[in-house]
């Protein structure tokens, strides 16, 4: 007898046959009756990737190569497979099954699996999860096969494999072929060979006699399926540690009035971050459709905060900046806010005379900037732990860096140490100079000559042996000149004589 697992886990899988066809039909239609292949090359010849209904009714097959596919169907409608496009539609499938829990893992290229456990009763129990689902899908013009199952692998071979009813989910599992366990080829013919056609024949002899014969990958597939091994889920997105949503009994066709119900979830999330004593640094708002599609908005902080205000400020700014505006379609049914990533909330300082200081309005800045621009549009120079000039400093996304540390300016009266304006890489210069290792006398930049006037050097850094496999590099002599009209740059030897016979010469900066 099949031994179930223990628990209270509930799986439900999704499997869409016809997800490229389907998705294609959406924005491309063509002649119904017109059999429809997607194509790319396999192995040096292009073949068959994906057929739709009308395809496989005429005999066709994904791996078939498209030259014998052509000839046995003339009419046959021939589109080049698009992998990240089907990818991206299967995401948007599974945001919008969010709704109903936020354990959603994508099955690519054409699945997904949801861990339902708990979340069944808000649609009326299973049943009424799965009647909720098929008529969203059917909406979208999607054809699905749902199964239920006691274990994620468990559920997902159901929905692909099971081709005949069965009184309940042990049997259902039992009269599975082999073939659900998705093993090679040659390891699927072997089992069918020996007698083994279903996973209850599989499951009726000894687990070491299995793995001997056929191999480990087979006992662990099937211990997977039949509960005796894990088969952890991996959610598209990690639950967030806080979440709030409204439903409505009535879709709103309004942004307007979206984003009203909007701020009312982020009050009642700042309420939430309050009981925890954390703020927020990343909020997710995200608008289910009733046609079973969803959109998500995301906003980040550079600071942890509490500030209702400043959410819904973003919010806007970043509601106002989307290339592709906010559509309800036939309505929001419901909205969800969710904070993914929550920090320690530190004590803001006041002024004795009232307002915060004025870093804080420079982190709004920020947050603003970040939100309308794009994190990776707007950076900050952080120092780094290196003395190799050109590596000194990182250029990070600001909302993610630290405040930079204090500047230190220079002695009065001193230059400054470095360069204002730094070349990254170094630029190569021809120069003539005192042997060994002396100061630059002239040196030709860009097509023109510089005759050196003051100097000031060397100043010697060497190599970062400690972080290289061969212990070795070579050492720099930087020099501080002034040419004859006054212009001063920041030049250095890339190596000492007794290090290399020709060592080059580089300038790296220029001086204000």
């Amino acid at each position: 007898m099949t031994k179930m697992p223990l628990g209270n886990r509930r799986y439900l899988a999704l499997f869409f046959p016809w997800l490229p066809a389907e998705r294609l039909a959406r924005t491309a239609p063509r002649p119904p009756d017109a059999p429809l292949v997607f194509a790319d090359r396999q192995r040096g010849a292009l073949r068959i990737a994906s057929v739709d209904p009308a395809a496989q009714a005429v005999g066709l097959a994904a791996g078939m190569p498209l030259a014998d596919a052509r000839a046995r169907v003339p009419e046959l409608i021939v589109v080049a497979h698009d992998p990240a496009a089907d990818h991206a539609w299967l995401d948007r499938l599974a945001l919008g099954c969010n709704r109903y829990t936020p354990l959603v893992a994508l099955d690519a290229p054409d699945g997904l699996i949801l861990d339902i456990a708990g979340a069944e009763h808000l649609a009326g129990g299973e049943a009424g999860l799965i009647a909720d689902i098929e008529r969203r899908l059917a909406r979208l013009g999607m054809s699905v096969r749902l199964a239920l199952g006691p274990t994620a692998d468990a559920a997902r071979a159901l929905a692909r494999y099971q081709t005949r009813p069965a009184p309940d989910e042990a049997s259902a599992i039992r009269r599975l072929p082999v073939a659900a366990l998705e093993l090679e080829a040659e390891a699927t013919v072997a089992l069918v060979r020996a007698g083994l056609k279903t996973i209850g024949d599989l499951a009726s002899r000894p687990m070491a006699n299995i793995a001997a014969r056929f191999g480990a990958s087979a006992a662990t597939a099937l211990r997977r399926i039949l509960g005796d091994a894990p088969s952890p889920l991996d959610p598209r997105i990690a639950p967030p540690p806080v979440m709030v949503e409204r439903r409505f009994a009535e879709p709103l066709g309004s942004t307007a009035h979206a984003a009203k119900v909007l701020t009312e979830l982020a009050g009642e999330a700042i309420e939430a971050l309050a009981e925890r004593g954390k703020g927020g640094r990343h909020f997710r708002a995200t608008f289910f459709r009733s046609d079973g599609l969803a959109r998500s908005i995301d906003i980040e902080t550079g600071h942890a905060t509490r500030d209702a205000g400043l959410v819904m400020r973003l919010f806007a700014e970043r509601m106002d900046g989307l290339a592709d505006p906010l559509d309800p379609g036939f309505g929001f049914d419901m909205i969800r806010l969710a904070v993914p990533r929550l920090d320690p909330l530190g004590a803001t300082q006041l002024k004795l005379e009232g307002g915060a200081v004025r870093a804080a309005v420079i982190d709004e800045l920020i947050d603003r900037m970040t939100t309308r621009l794009g994190r990776g549009r707007v950076k900050r120079l952080l120092a780094a732990d290196t003395h190799i000039p050109e590596q000194a400093q990182l250029a990070l996304p600001a909302i993610d860096a630290p405040p930079p540390a204090p500047w230190i300016a220079p002695e009065p009266g001193e230059p400054p140490a470095r360069p204002f304006h730094l070349f990254d890489p170094p630029q190569p210069i021809e120069v003539i100079a005192e042997v060994p290792d002396g100061p630059p006398q002239r040196f030709r930049w860009r097509r023109a000559f510089h005759a050196v006037r003051r100097y000031e050097g060397p100043e010697r850094i060497a190599a970062e042996w400690w972080r290289r496999r061969d212990n070795g590099g070579l050492t720099r002599d930087y020099y501080r000149v002034e040419d004859v009209q006054g212009r001063r740059f920041w030049l250095f030897r890339h190596g000492l004589y007794d290090e290399k016979p020709d060592p080059r010469w580089y300038i790296h900066g220029l001086f204000a």
